[in-house]
């Protein structure tokens, strides 16, 4: 029952982290300034994903103007992500 409430837990954390990361490349694209009604949602996702892309920032250098840190900071995700859930898996029982 815990494992159960943990494994959904822990895939709901890494959904919610991808996505972020994805709507914070795309309002990247946009200049999104204080007073802008989407300034709210820029300031949220910054501080949910800054620890994860700003510590890949400074390993990761530019392709010319190009951030490819939420790129790499996705596949990461994902790989984590799926050894995490394996590990709950075999944990729990239910490999």
């Amino acid at each position: 029952m815990f494992f159960q409430f943990l494994y959904n837990f822990v895939d709901a954390l890494f959904t919610i982290l991808f996505w972020a990361i994805i709507a914070r490349a795309l309002l990247s694209w946009f200049p999104v300034r204080p007073g802008n009604p989407f300034h709210p949602l820029s300031v949220i996702l910054f501080q949910i994903t800054e620890p994860i892309l700003g510590p890949l920032r400074r390993i990761i250098p530019t392709i010319g103007m190009i951030d490819i840190s939420p790129v790499v900071a996705l596949i990461l995700l994902q790989l984590v992500q799926v050894q995490l859930m394996h590990a709950l898996r075999v944990v729990a029982g239910g490999y």
